[in-house]
């Protein structure tokens, strides 16, 4: 299968392919588009955005074809050996899985629109590009010519997504992987920090795996003019989309460049090459449902920041913090006790990447890296630290990756128990097929390290002693979220209700101030439910909700503490109180 790519009229948004196969022998032949993406675990329906569509002989001719299917095609080939398909894709997502084309840029996520046959996936593939002479291209895919790609088979070409522009870059080398950092957009790159805090926390992912799974590597930084974050990984890349670009060095944008590219890059490890035993080999047709979300993104949500802990490039500050935000997220997620972690997982497939309806799931990202803590320091702690979720994500790469074996959550659970000594039904019962709020066994386990949880209420009145939390733009605020028995549900308040009056005052940016200026009064809210007006009594209880939630350290922690807590995060227990 070879595929020639361009857009010949990059303002309307449409990138133009020609896909061609030759030595054909059937009277038939199905071509398929890919209806989702690995790395986001829901369909995607790709084939909505073919416009176009031309199938002709080596002469010319027009050959009959059918749809069988959303993304099949069936063509007749009666007598034919040789055809092109010509079609053409509209490229407005950009996003680190999508695809865009500019006169500045030409972005492709390949599995969005690169047709395959069944019998061919294992085939090679030739992928050609059109730019103009001056561009380069990032890639993971190998060069064989002038702008010309070629992978190993289907599956690798599609795991490669291409920018091509006018493109800044640097490289590094830890033993024998080159890693290459790609930026696309308006920026200024402070290149010495960028490579020196991008090679310390790779060399600690290389020291603790002790080898890589490509013998390449490269970042396709792609700044955005707005504020944006995401990133999607690939075996040997990673598309890191985010915004605004003229910030990149600013602390708040570059520490989450630093977050998502580590966590993208143990990817490379875990699920690109470490994979559910219903993953391997990828089935693009249909959903993979796996109930292990919560290892695939759980533990590399754990790990990347963990491995910035462990370089240093985070110092303690910063790694309590991002590990804060997700026992926060956690807390505030009411979720928890209608749908486990595990069941969540299997239900990407249905609402996995947007809110849904209220509390009904949890996160394969946030309960995800939790349940990573948890059996940390479970191993740790059970084995006298001897060993930990280290030696089991090793284990994974080596017994099962390198063998080509899918696991299975059975799996898990024994190395688990392997590396503890230590039966583990409790936590995989409870926390990871069961509802069973996370925060006490936390807390027993937290203390091995010289950590606590500590629960503060917060100050924001609305969350506090009305249950709602809310969001302003500056012209209207919105109802985002109501705790379960709270005041606010009990009244009646809902999500996307839009906030007018409080006890006759408007709303204007001022929730807060109007909350507190009326104290715990009954409080009379007007606001717009699906442009209606309607009227709600508002009365404080003597329950609070929304406390904030944080890992902090224990002051009189001993000398026997402080050492595990280095061994865990590689950071000194008491460097939180010199900053």
């Amino acid at each position: 299968m070879h595929y020639f790519i361009s857009s010949i009229d990059p303002a309307s948004k449409f990138i133009d392919i020609t896909l061609t196969i030759d030595n054909i022998s059937d009277d038939t032949l199905e071509l398929h588009l890919p209806s989702w993406r690995p790395g986001r675990y829901e369909l995607g329906n790709f084939a909505k955005n073919i416009q176009k569509w031309v199938v002709l002989d080596s002469n010319g001719k027009v050959l009959p074809f059918h749809k069988t299917n959303k993304d099949t095609w069936l063509i007749e080939t009666t007598g034919v050996s040789k055809l092109t398909v010509n079609y053409n894709y509209y490229a407005v997502q950009a996003d680190a899985g999508g695809c865009w084309t500019d006169h500045q840029l030409l972005y492709i996520n390949p599995i969005h629109l690169c047709l395959y046959v069944d019998d061919r996936m294992h085939l090679p593939c030739q992928l050609q590009l059109d730019i103009p002479a001056d561009w380069e291209t990032a890639t993971g895919l190998a060069s064989i010519g002038n702008h010309l790609f070629q992978a190993e088979d289907f599956h690798e070409l599609v795991d490669c997504p291409l920018m091509a522009s006018v493109l800044q870059h640097r490289s590094y080398k830890i033993d024998k992987t080159e890693f290459t950092i790609w930026i696309s957009g308006t920026s200024k790159p402070d290149w010495n920090k960028i490579i020196t805090d991008f090679t310390l926390f790779t060399k600690v992912q290389l020291e603790m795996m002790k080898s890589f799974p490509a013998s390449n590597y490269h970042f396709l930084i792609l700044l955005l003019p707005y504020k944006f974050y995401h990133g999607v990984e690939h075996k040997n890349s990673t598309v890191l989309a985010l915004g605004p670009g003229f910030r990149l060095m600013e602390d708040e944008f570059y520490t989450d460049l630093l977050g998502v590219a580590s966590h993208e890059l143990f990817h490379a490890w875990n699920i690109k090459t470490i994979r559910p035993a219903e993953m391997l080999p990828y089935n693009y047709t249909r959903e993979n449902y796996s109930t292990l979300g919560w290892v695939y993104e759980g533990f590399t949500t754990y790990y990347g920041d963990l491995f910035l802990a462990r370089s240093h490039v985070f110092n303690l500050k910063q790694y309590l913090i991002e590990l804060n935000l997700r026992l926060q997220k956690h807390m505030d997620n009411y979720g928890r006790f209608n749908l486990s972690v595990a069941e969540s997982s299997f239900d990407t497939w249905l609402d996995g990447y947007v809110p849904g309806i209220p509390f009904r799931k949890t996160s394969i990202y946030d309960e995800g890296c939790l349940i990573a803590l948890m059996l940390d320091l479970f191993i740790r702690k059970n084995s006298d630290w001897k060993h930990s979720l280290d030696d089991l994500i090793i284990s994974l790469f080596n017994d099962f990756a390198l063998k080509n074996r899918g696991y299975k959550e059975h799996d898990i659970k024994a190395l688990v128990e392997n590396f503890s000594g230590r039966n583990a039904e409790k936590i995989f019962d409870n926390y990871i097929n069961g509802r069973t709020s996370y925060e006490s066994y936390l807390q027993e386990l937290l203390y091995e390290v010289g950590c606590y949880i500590s629960i503060q209420p917060t100050k924001n009145i609305a969350e506090r002693k009305f249950g709602f939390k809310a969001i302003g733009d500056g012209t209207i605020t919105k109802v985002v979220q109501v705790a379960p028995s709270s005041p606010s549900e009990m009244s009646g308040l809902i999500k996307d209700d839009e906030l007018i009056c409080v006890n006759e005052m408007k709303v204007e940016n001022n929730l807060q101030e109007l909350l507190a200026f009326f104290n715990e009064e009954e409080l009379v809210i007007e606001v717009f439910t699906q442009k209606r007006k309607r009227q709600i009594r508002l009365n404080a209880t003597d329950a609070e909700f929304y406390a904030h939630y944080k890992i902090d350290l224990l002051t009189d922690a001993n000398v026997a503490q402080k050492k595990k807590f280095k061994s865990w995060c590689g950071l000194d227990h008491n460097s939180l109180n010199s900053m």
